[in-house]
């Protein structure tokens, strides 16, 4: 071996091997999570205990929020002030008579030119007040969560999928209906509550493009090309997005602006839980199965963790969050004190056996420990500190079940949902 070969191989052994190498193995073995302390939702950074509701909603909270907007989903702005709404679309009979059917494009900069999405929302047709409403961002396009032929393709970006009926990154009437098993709407029409919904991509589409094509550069200053360290990413964007339907919802008087009940699936749970925590308009907050970011304790590095979901979604959360690669300790927050911040509100977490990649007793962990500041509040918080068995849902003001199956939203879920929505409104 000549000389220069030789030294070259020994400086290949000598390298230090990037983060981005590494291979990552998720730890399933509760005997293999590391010792850790979970940060005291009712204690101020200053060391100060936070004994009264008063001091919790005046110091606490703020604090807290402010931390998950700096350090974990970056700073959002306030609704744009030349925002549209547009009715598209409206009937009467949809769904056989079932409901009423409106398709609204909400114009952030108040034109065609800017950036937009569009808002699907299904009524009770007999309704002769205004309900409840379900609303949630979808992965696949309005069209996508039911078959109903009036509904329009979704315009923006899409993953190329021919099996499914994206082709060229656009929607094709293949994929009608494709997620409709996720979306019990005649079920909530039955039940006397609407269904509201906005595809994630029309906020900002879901790869990693610098953050040029979606919401961001409509705020952006005079040179600047991508969010600060500690500016949104896209999971802040959707839950923008998710609290500009809100500000819709307000507009409309068949829609019960004060009970409007926020879910989300997967990365989108994670996205309602955050909308949930920023805008107190939403009455209940839903998350399904949402894992690392989402409801699952961040420390407990189980499934999913923040280093691997930092690496492999790198435009989810806001710069500072890449700080805390396997570094979980040295976070000022855990997800329990998202959940707290939705407090007094009712909050749903919900989990599946077949996920463990979501961290199933992470998230009820999580539940477990937002309870000491609903207590606070004055409302009854999980009433267990026993992870339910599979199927033996909670319905306290928090709410927690574990679904045997896998990461998906089904029927059942729904049924959860709906019972726990009318528990907390009672009939009205």
């Amino acid at each position: 071996m000549n000389r220069l070969l030789a030294w070259t191989l020994l400086a290949l052994l000598l390298a230090p091997v990037s983060v981005s190498a590494q291979k990552f193995v998720a730890n399933y073995d509760e005997s293999k999570v590391p010792d850790y302390e979970l940060p005291d939702p009712l204690r101020l950074a200053s060391g100060q205990p936070v004994r009264t509701a008063r001091k919790w909603t005046r110091k606490r909270r703020p604090e807290i929020l402010r931390l998950f907007q700096e350090q974990v989903y970056g700073k959002a702005p306030g609704p744009p002030p030349k925002m549209v709404f547009r009715l598209l679309e409206s009937s009467g009979k949809a769904l056989g008579g079932k409901a009423v059917r409106k398709q609204v494009r909400v114009l952030f900069a108040g034109t065609d030119q800017g950036p937009r999405m569009d808002l699907l929302v299904y009524l009770p047709a007999k309704a002769t007040a205004a309900v409840p409403v379900f609303v949630g961002l979808n992965f696949n396009g309005n069209h996508a969560i039911h078959s109903d032929p009036a509904i329009h393709l979704a315009q923006s970006w899409h993953r190329d999928n021919a099996k499914q009926g994206y082709v060229n990154n656009r929607a094709t009437e293949k994929s009608r209906g494709l997620s409709a098993t996720r979306w019990s709407v005649e079920r909530c029409l039955a039940a006397g509550m609407g269904v509201a919904t906005i595809y994630c991509g029309d906020v900002d589409p879901d790869y990693h493009d610098e953050f040029r094509n979606g919401v961001h550069p409509l705020f952006y200053k005079d040179g600047q090309k991508t969010p600060l360290a500690d500016q949104w990413g896209t999971i802040a964007a959707w839950a923008w997005g998710l609290s500009r339907a809100m500000d819709y919802f307000e507009t409309d008087k068949q829609i019960d602006q004060e009970r409007v009940i926020l879910l989300g699936h997967s990365r989108l749970g994670k996205t309602a839980l955050w909308a949930g925590a920023r805008d107190q308009r939403f009455a209940i907050v839903i998350s399904n199965n949402s894992g690392c970011g989402g409801a699952a304790l961040s420390r407990r590095r189980f499934g999913e963790t923040v280093w691997r979901i930092n690496n492999s979604f790198p435009h989810w959360f806001c710069g500072n969050f890449k700080k805390f690669d396997n570094k979980e300790n040295q976070l000022p927050v855990d997800q329990h004190m998202l959940l707290a911040l939705v407090a007094p509100r009712p909050v749903y977490i919900a989990s599946a056996t077949g996920d463990r990649w979501a961290d199933p007793r992470g998230e009820f962990l999580s539940a477990l420990h937002a309870e000491p500041v609903y207590k606070l509040l004055g409302t009854e918080g999980l009433g267990t500190a026993r992870m339910p068995k599979a199927d033996s849902p909670i319905h306290g003001r928090i709410g927690y079940h574990l679904r045997t199956g896998p990461h998906d939203v089904t029927d059942y879920d729904w049924q959860q949902y709906i019972a726990f929505a009318r528990k907390h409104f009672g009939r009205k």
